[in-house]
Formats: C-alpha cells, sequence, structure tokens
C-alpha cells in the first residue's frame, strides 16, 4: 500500500447558500472540480471523487463512489473515500476549493501524525485540505453511530499532526489556499480576483 498516492474531492453537499450544485461550477466554461482534478494529478495517482451524481463522471477515469453511510455531511464523505483508497494516507479537498496549493500539500506530508495532518487556524481547525488516514474509518463509523457528525470535533479527538497558522501562512499568507466557494458572494469576489490577475 503506497502511503500518499490518493487525493479525495467530496461532491456532495446541499449547495444550498449558492442556489445550485457545486459540483457543476464553472469558471470560463469549464468545470472548477476539472481544474481541482488537473491540479491534484501533479502529486497525486489516485483521484477518487465522493459524489451523489455519479453518472456525471463516467469516463474520466478515476475512482467514483457514493457515500455509504448516507445523509452524514463531509464526514460520511471522507469515510466512503478512505474506504476505497488504495493508499495509508488521503488528502481531502472540497469540490469548491479552487486553490489547491501543491507545496504546502507536500509540506504536510512531511508533518504526518499517526492518523493523519491538518491545519489549524488560531484555535480552531481546517478540516479539508488535510491528511486523513484508512486508520481512522472505524473512528468515523462510531462517531457517527453518537448522532455527531462535526468534523472538526472528530478531528481534534483523533492522533493527527496538525501545521499552525503561522507556518501555513508562509505558503499562503492571505489564507487562499482554504477558500471555498460558498455563496455566489464568494464566487463573484474569486473571479473579481482572478481576472484582476490576468488568471481569465
Amino acid at each position: 500500500m503506497k502511503e500518499f498516492g490518493t487525493a479525495i474531492i467530496l461532491a456532495g453537499g446541499k449547495s444550498s447558500r449558492m442556489g445550485f450544485d457545486k459540483q457543476f461550477l464553472k469558471i470560463e466554461e469549464r468545470r472548477l472540480i476539472d481544474s481541482i482534478i488537473n491540479k491534484l494529478k501533479q502529486e497525486f495517482q489516485e483521484i477518487i471523487i465522493v459524489t451523489n451524481k455519479p453518472e456525471h463522471y463516467i469516463g474520466l477515469g478515476h475512482k467514483i463512489t457514493k457515500d455509504i453511510l448516507k445523509d452524514k455531511g463531509p464526514l460520511g464523505g471522507i469515510h466512503a473515500g478512505l474506504s476505497i483508497s488504495s493508499s495509508k494516507y488521503a488528502l481531502v479537498v472540497a469540490c469548491d476549493m479552487p486553490n489547491v496549493n501543491i507545496e504546502y500539500i507536500k509540506h504536510m506530508k512531511e508533518h504526518m501524525g499517526e492518523q493523519g495532518c491538518y491545519t489549524k487556524i488560531g484555535e480552531l481547525v481546517e478540516p479539508f485540505c488535510s491528511f486523513y488516514s484508512k486508520d481512522i474509518i472505524k473512528d468515523i463509523e462510531r462517531y457517527l453511530e453518537t448522532g455527531r457528525r462535526s468534523t472538526c470535533r472528530l478531528v481534534e479527538r483523533l492522533h493527527m499532526n496538525y501545521i499552525e497558522e503561522s507556518k501555513a501562512r508562509e505558503f499562503s499568507p492571505n489564507w487562499d489556499m482554504f477558500l471555498n466557494l460558498n455563496t455566489k458572494e464568494d464566487l463573484n469576489n474569486y473571479l473579481e480576483q482572478i481576472a484582476k490577475e490576468g488568471c481569465i
């Protein structure tokens, strides 16, 4: 089993604040998730997409799966992805995170804990752009059985290393590598920013 060959993209969720399904977000007529996949392929040999609409990913050549534990939020997606991962550790990102930072991901690999590695912002947990071990599958199941669903609270209970905000900001001073496009305002601000930078 490889240690770090897998990245998991969570493409589920209700997207209620965006007003449409975020897994179909497009930037200049290109699906955002396709751009995320292309960036992740620089570092990972296996891409797993966790989605409630697998028919939209047929033919991409990546592993596609649905939640095994239904209606459990992001933790259910992490559980599903880890269940079919061929690596000990898998990076988990969301389908609305456009700014994949490969150099930071490499840095995280060098500071892996027994059950993974995440980033802190102050005293808070950044649950995405984090590494999770296959060893926590049973921990997720037991946690969800209690009726709780908070990824952040579970992460705090596990034997995971973390990177302090001050160190993480050396890679992303404005914290944009953790940007989520949750609302139409987020999307418009992002489009304005990349237009200023000449990226579109």
